[in-house]
């Protein structure tokens, strides 16, 4: 594959890009989610039961260990941090696993609630598990999800663009400029499945995605992994209690292109081919 970047180019592009290092993702914001998190708030739990009691300082703690953010409580205001070498350590982790889904040709399920940001990274690893045998599934295509929005209960429809299942609203259609709608919720990966289900499946072995993708897929028990940003605690508790596998910890409101570095890294070292 032209262009594939090793660990040490690839920790040079996340500086760059501003997808680890000095991210734009404020501590305000961050501590703000943490205690809405501690607090039980289903908008920033994103599918997530928790099992433990998360506290905001144990929060602060987890995700200085899990991200590099700052460990400080007296660290109030001013950019997150994520330390490049758990990004690539997550990275190296998320590539095991997708090699063990390309030789098991496992059906796996994509889907994103940042389709404006992250269809750069997980495109070409549906195209790669796809020339690899794994069922790339696309149930529930063109089905009706309400998504509860700070407008109200909105109505959205789900799509796939190449093999990636999204949300946009309904009466929009999804183009190269505005791919689909932002969300975080649980309730599009929970249609996924019931539609699975209901049309006698196959279900994914394994869910690649981001906000309620990621949290939804693993909560009801699904192997899932995918990328999470620093105000997205959700997916690091769910990975310390081991309903998410992999949590790669970077700043995900990049634009997209900043991202197709980080799948070629994870495509050469899983030996996938796009």
């Amino acid at each position: 594959m032209a262009g594939v970047l090793g660990a040490g180019a690839l920790r040079g592009h996340l500086l760059a890009a501003g997808l680890a290092g000095t991210i734009a993702t404020t501590r305000e914001k961050s501590l703000v989610r943490y205690r809405l998190f501690a607090a039980g708030d289903p908008r920033v739990l994103i599918g997530l039961e928790p099992e433990e009691e998360w506290t905001v300082p144990r929060l602060v703690a987890l995700m200085a260990g899990a991200c590099g953010v700052s460990a400080d409580p007296g660290y109030a205001s001013g950019p997150d941090t994520v330390d490049p070498e758990r990004t690539i350590a997550a990275l190296d982790a998320f590539a095991e696993r997708l090699a063990r889904a390309a030789r098991d040709r496992s059906p796996v399920l994509l889907g994103t609630g940042h389709p404006h940001r992250l269809l750069g990274f997980y495109v070409p690893l549906a195209g790669a598990l796809s020339a690899a045998g794994c069922p790339v599934l696309t149930p529930a295509q063109g089905r009706r999800v309400d998504i509860t929005t700070r407008f109200g209960v909105r109505p959205h429809l789900l799509h796939y663009v190449r093999g990636v299942a999204l949300i946009h609203e309904a009466g929009a259609r999804p183009s190269p400029g505005a791919p689909g709608a932002h969300s975080h919720s649980p309730l599009p990966v929970r249609t996924v499945l019931d539609a699975a289900a209901a049309a006698g499946g196959p279900l994914p072995r394994l869910v690649i995605g981001d906000h309620g993708w990621v949290c939804g897929a693993g909560q009801l028990g699904i192997e899932a992994m995918g990328p999470a940003d620093t105000d997205d605690p959700a997916v690091f508790v769910a990975q310390a209690e081991g309903r998410v596998c992999v949590a790669v910890p970077l700043d995900d409101s990049v634009p997209s292109d900043r991202y197709r570095p980080l799948a070629r890294y994870v495509l050469n070292r899983s030996r996938l081919s796009p």
